[in-house]
């Protein structure tokens, strides 16, 4: 890992209140460094045994309830996680961007460029977060098929 990178990183837990460690560094250096959201499945992959499963899962529990990153499901209901923007805060996400689920490669990008719309929700409804998903082919795929 770069030591920029880890400076920002662990700027990034100290922020938000949480101990530097290196599965929590490594965690966001990957992320960081995917340009489409990134699968539990495989940062288990990436990380390999040195962290196990229950502590990946309570990083991304943890960093989603921070607001350093955000969940959005793929077309087979797979949790990918994807860093957050600088809005974002404990339990006040602000990543009201379209998402975008590429089926042929499977990725899912955060089309930050093209927000969500404001929805008038029925009074009594309280939103807690929104996710516009919109499903087709992405332009590498599409680059290939041409």
């Amino acid at each position: 890992m770069e030591a920029t990178a880890e400076k920002k990183y662990e700027q990034v837990l100290v922020k938000n209140g949480l101990k530097r460690t290196g599965a929590r560094l490594k965690v966001l250096d990957i992320l960081s460094q995917r340009d489409s959201a990134t699968s539990q499945p495989y940062l288990e992959t990436v990380i390999g045994k040195e962290t196990d499963r229950v502590t990946l899962y309570r990083i991304l529990k943890t960093f989603e309830e921070k607001g350093i990153i955000h969940r959005i499901l793929d077309n087979n209901g797979t949790a990918n996680y994807a860093i957050c923007s600088s809005s974002c805060s404990e339990h006040d996400h602000h990543d009201e961007h379209v998402h975008f689920n590429c089926s042929n490669c499977e990725k899912v990008f955060c089309i930050d460029d093209v927000k969500i719309p404001t929805i008038k929700i029925p009074e009594g409804f309280t939103p807690t977060q929104m996710n516009l998903v919109v499903t087709g082919i992405c332009k590498d795929c599409n680059a290939l098929l041409d």
